[in-house]
């Protein structure tokens, strides 16, 4: 977390100076004590960042639940009431990330989270260009469409002539092609400071100018960021009124706050990751956890309640954030800020703030999305559109819900297409249907299905084809049995039923490839993948081999691989590592060559499955009746041959002297070579890669040596090459 100071401590600051003006906006809308918001964002960045899984999102308090705080607020009769209710909702958000329902997540589709980060860039240009000018009378994150103030997104841009400031139209301008020229060059002299505080300290700058030499320019308090002084601690706080614990309206908001910031926390999560340049993912159960840590404790001391927010989190990402050390600078400064830096920080004007969000919205809202999502089609154009518009005229989780509803209709839409395959066979008894059922059947295929057998012509002949089913739907069951029982005889249909079962369950195992993510995958560590291997190879021994479903592994690793081994072995036929180790596709990175010797570019794939795909163990797999070993001993050289039994040479001279005189029947002394050879091999890989031989010293890493007896399948894991004529 510390190794990247000099992009986390700016990107922090960066943060706190558009996060510190947000939490006031957000606590003035609310109508809540103004420190409140401050009080959410410190615990956000501090509390909840330090919790986190998640390397760039920051929380704090949220536009989105605005309309929420004031309802809650006035339904229970004061502040300190609300305030129990945030307390409890914290606890309720601990309780769904240790029941780990963060999976919710998943199933918003992309296109409505790609609507959401654009309409965010779309509201940010469109509610901080009226700060730009100079029209700062509106709380700063009012993200609503339809203001408190009778106002609304678009109303406000035409009341911009009324309260136009060419002071503040200066400073935005310049500010904006400050940034425009040193994104595009990076000036070595300020290469350190992100082009965002470079914008704040020269609208600063700016605006000390005007004061001194052009007074009619500059700025005044109700133009500049502002914090309210504070002179007692015990100012800062309220406590909540836990005498209200047993009240039903009380639970109430309790579960409402839990939810929405939920909900809104796991959209947020998901978006940040799209924006991140290293794409990493977080654990949304660990965010679920730490967001409710943040809540209760926020609800404790007079919070508001917190969320995962998008705006700062992509101010964070674009300023240049590499790990959560970021979000948690933010956090102090912010505390810091109430405390000792007041006066310093009420000088910065509130149209270099605007400047830096109109960037960030622009970087959100990129053109290259829409045209991306139109080439994809109407099904996934629309409802990214129509999510965009939604969140606009609305906000951020009516909006999204809208959207959600939309790619809903359109899922339903696609299936009801046909699932299936229906086709037309002239046989000998004349013209049959036949449908063919694919692997999975839901109920969301009823209809499709209902009406194709329904629309059947009498006296046809139909095969209904279920034998590649793993699922169907009881739903789909009970149209077969009416159709089969009703219809069918009614028009006079004759009927074949293959593969039908009476009941189907789905077996675990199909989702056995999707424990294998990053996150499984990392945590592992080489004595457990060892294991794991072992154990497979006693299930192929035995016979009792795990169901694979392939096909589900094929959609499951579609779009990444996140295998646990590393398998070097020999080219023979009778001994690929997937088999004999009972693995699913993707588990094993899998690397042969005639008599698992090794040269450079093996040692390039070993490097690069461990470095770059994250594999922590290697297995150098030698196995007996070895044509390589065997062409080495018979001193084979013919043509390229040769550069492979050069390399088993070393085996047999180091091996017992009497291997040299080794006989095709003397298998000992034969599968000697072979485990000689696989010790040499490893040698070899650690004296030739510094970085395998570091991870290896360091336990990070593990090679093991092994033998695969082609007779028995048994594969045997040693350390040293017996020399007696025992069997190893």
């Amino acid at each position: 977390m510390f190794s990247h100071l000099k992009q986390d401590i700016p990107s922090g600051l960066v943060v706190f100076l558009v996060a510190l003006p947000l939490c006031l906006g957000v606590a003035l809308a609310c109508g809540a004590p103004l420190l409140s918001g401050v009080i959410s964002g410190i615990i956000g960045g501090i509390v909840v960042g330090f919790l986190s899984h998640s390397r760039t999102s920051v929380s704090g308090p949220a536009a989105g639940l605005v309309t929420l705080v004031l309802a809650a607020t006035s339904a229970l009769g004061d502040y300190q009431t609300f305030l129990l209710s945030v307390f409890l909702a914290g606890f309720i958000q601990i309780g769904l990330g240790i029941l780990r329902l963060g999976f919710i997540a998943n199933y918003v589709p992309s296109n409505v989270i790609q609507g959401l980060l654009a309409s965010i860039g779309i509201i940010l240009i469109l509610k901080q260009i009226p700060h730009s000018v100079g029209f700062d009378i509106n709380p700063e994150e009012d993200f609503i469409f339809f203001q408190r103030d009778g106002e609304n997104t678009f109303s406000e841009l035409l009341n911009i002539h009324k309260y136009f400031s060419w002071g503040a139209v200066i400073i935005s301008s310049i500010s904006l092609l400050l940034m425009f020229v040193y994104d595009q060059l990076r000036w070595k002299v300020l290469r350190y400071i992100p082009s965002p505080i470079l914008v704040i300290l020269a609208g600063i700058l700016l605006n000390q100018i005007f004061k001194n030499f052009l007074p009619e320019f500059y700025l005044s308090e109700k133009h500049l960021v502002t914090i309210p002084n504070v002179n007692r601690w015990e100012s800062i706080f309220m406590f909540p009124n836990f005498s209200m614990i047993g009240h039903t309206e009380v639970w109430y908001f309790a579960f409402t706050i839990a939810a929405f910031a939920t909900l809104e926390t796991l959209l947020n999560l998901d978006a940040v990751e799209r924006i991140d340049p290293h794409k990493r993912l977080s654990s949304p159960n660990r965010e679920l956890f730490a967001q409710g840590v943040g809540n209760s404790l926020s609800g404790l001391v007079g919070g508001l309640p917190i969320t995962s927010v998008i705006v700062r989190s992509s101010v964070n990402i674009y300023a240049g954030a590499e790990s959560k050390l970021s979000t948690m600078v933010h956090g102090v400064f912010l505390a810091m800020s109430i405390l000792f830096l007041s006066s310093s920080l009420n000088l910065i004007p509130l149209c270099s703030l605007a400047v830096v969000l109109v960037v960030t919205g622009f970087k959100l809202t990129n053109l290259s999305v829409y045209k991306s999502l139109y080439k994809k089609g109407l099904y996934q154009f629309l409802p990214f559109i129509t999510t965009i518009l939604a969140i606009i005229f609305t906000d951020l989780l009516t909006g999204v819900l809208i959207g959600l509803c939309i790619s809903f209709i359109f899922i339903l839409k696609n299936n009801y297409k046909n699932p299936f395959s229906v086709e037309t066979e002239n046989l000998n008894i004349g013209e049959t249907i036949r449908i063919e059922l694919p692997n999975q059947v839901s109920f969301l295929n009823k209809a499709s299905i209902k009406d194709t057998l329904w629309s059947l012509p009498d006296h046809a002949k139909l095969i209904v084809d279920a034998s590649n089913c793993n699922f169907i739907d009881h739903d789909i069951l009970e149209v077969l049995e009416e159709f089969k029982s009703v219809v069918a005889l009614e028009k006079n249909i004759q009927l074949n039923l293959v593969g039908v079962k009476d009941h189907y369950e789905l077996n675990d195992q199909v989702q056995f490839v999707n424990i294998l993510d990053k996150e499984a995958q990392q945590k592992l560590t080489p004595d457990e993948i060892l294991e794991f291997l072992k154990r497979g190879n006693e299930r192929f021994v035995k016979g009792k081999w795990s169901e694979k479903y392939f096909k589900h592994q094929v959609n499951a690793t579609a779009f990444g691989q996140n295998p646990i081994a590393v398998v070097l072995s020999c080219i023979d036929s009778r001994t690929s590592p997937e088999i004999i180790f009972d693995a699913g596709l993707g588990d094993i990175i899998s690397i042969r060559i005639a008599g698992n010797i090794v040269n450079q570019e093996i040692l390039g794939s070993l490097e690069l499955s461990c470095a770059k795909i994250g594999t922590k163990l290697i297995v150098v797999l030698g196995h007996s009746n070895c044509g390589a070993v065997s062409s080495a001993i018979y001193a084979l050289k013919d043509g390229n041959i040769a550069s492979i039994t050069n390399k088993i040479d070393k085996a047999i001279e180091t091996s017992d002297p009497i291997t040299k005189q080794s006989n095709p029947g003397n298998e000992h002394i034969f599968n000697h070579v072979v485990k000689t050879n696989v010790l040499n091999s490893i040698d070899e890989i650690l004296d030739s890669s510094e970085f395998l031989k570091q991870k290896v010293d360091a336990g990070e890493y593990k090679i093991v040596p092994a033998f695969y007896d082609t007779s028995s399948g048994e594969v045997q894991f040693f350390h040293t090459v017996q020399t007696s004529p025992k069997r190893d």
